[in-house]
């Protein structure tokens, strides 16, 4: 089963004030696992950036104004999603705005079947941080390339924050520790199977010292 994780960057927060797409990025799993297939592209939103975006990924307007318009590669990016699940965090915001890009070149906006991790990660820790930075500080996720939020950087970390969530990651052994001791454990700790230690009551020794001797006399004397 092949799904595409993806994210966006944009000049700003809503499509209603004309904000507009900087960035796509696509990573293809299959089975899970990262493919080597990816889609990338900065775009020329044709309008200014604002100032909050610019701080979130630091594309500026100079930098974008000599990649390619949402028109150049619409036919490219509707072929690499075509058919496959999306995974897309805080699905909402990057629709709106693709399919905002959509509209404005007269086609069908997106119908793939989404996955929404912000909402897998609301349900599943419920009053909890659900950001992207929150989720791989709890999955124990190395996020430090992540100075600036940029789409690939954030596909690739989304990727492995989602077969968390949906429970696919495959438990890690360790033999080493010799000293096992029972400890409560929460969703950011391994569990370690032992068996479980069983106290004998005095009353259960006694019985058992008394069926030794009863048994032990006849066996003696057979």
């Amino acid at each position: 089963m092949k799904e595409i994780v993806l994210d966006t960057e944009t000049t700003g927060i809503s499509v209603k004030e004309g904000h507009r797409i900087v960035e796509i990025g696509c990573i293809e799993l299959e089975n899970l696992i990262p493919t080597k297939n990816y889609f990338h592209y900065y775009l020329n939103p044709e309008r200014k950036v604002s100032e909050k975006a610019f701080e979130i990924h630091g594309y500026s307007d100079d930098f974008l104004s000599t990649q390619k318009k949402f028109v150049d590669v619409v036919d490219e990016f509707l072929n690499f999603i075509n058919g496959k699940k999306l995974i897309i965090h805080n699905a909402e915001f990057d629709l709106s705005h693709l399919n905002n890009e959509l509209k404005i070149l007269g086609r069908d906006i997106i119908n793939n079947e989404i996955v929404d991790t912000l909402i897998l990660a609301r349900n599943k820790f419920p009053g909890s941080s659900s950001s992207l930075d929150a989720l791989c500080k709890r999955y124990r996720i190395d996020n430090s390339k992540r100075k600036l939020h940029t789409a690939l950087i954030d596909c690739d970390l989304l990727s492995k924050v989602y077969i968390n969530l949906i429970d696919q990651k495959e438990p890690t052994l360790n033999f080493q520790n010799q000293d096992l001791k029972f400890r409560k454990t929460n969703y950011n700790e391994k569990s370690v199977y032992c068996k479980k230690i069983v106290d004998i009551t005095q009353e259960e020794l006694d019985n058992h010292k008394i069926y030794l001797k009863n048994n032990l006399k006849k066996n003696l004397f057979k």
